[in-house]
């Protein structure tokens, strides 16, 4: 068996660009970065960006247009596919990943989305847990309806 799944987490590079196909379906394009620290022959740290063209089709397609912005951080389960055409004569490629299931990440670069507050105001998930509100007495699990 051949496998071809690729696992992406990084910032959107561009908004995502919504198109519909002849056949009605909805196709979102957009680009992600992701990047990696090495140390070179010299021990010197260094930092590598790779940049990622995304499709997604369908429901995937219309969220992701609807709620992810440049600079927004996002997971990528997919595939790898590279399609070819013709061009003025010449024959161009272009490597994608094709969207299979998706995450939002952390709010990004001033990115809002999401859970993120309009404003770019950032907010911790310690403050999330410090407002929740737990109660004193102890849960019966008889008392759980299901």
């Amino acid at each position: 068996m051949y496998l071809n799944k690729v696992f992406l987490y990084g910032n959107l590079t561009r908004d995502p660009e919504l198109k519909a196909l002849p056949s009605g379906q909805q196709l979102a394009s957009f680009g992600i970065a992701t990047n990696r620290t090495y140390k070179d022959k010299n021990g010197q740290k260094q930092e590598a960006a790779e940049f990622h063209n995304i499709v997604a089709f369908g429901r995937p397609a219309e969220v992701i247009a609807q709620y992810v912005k440049k600079g927004r951080a996002i997971f990528i389960e997919g595939r790898i596919q590279t399609r070819s055409w013709e061009s003025e004569g010449q024959k161009k490629y272009r490597t994608e990943i094709i969207v299979e299931n998706f995450q939002f990440g952390e709010g990004g670069r001033g990115g809002e989305g999401i859970g993120a507050p309009s404003g770019g105001e950032s907010v911790s998930s310690q403050k999330e847990t410090e407002d929740i509100q737990y109660p004193d007495e102890e849960i019966n699990p008889e008392d759980i309806p299901f």
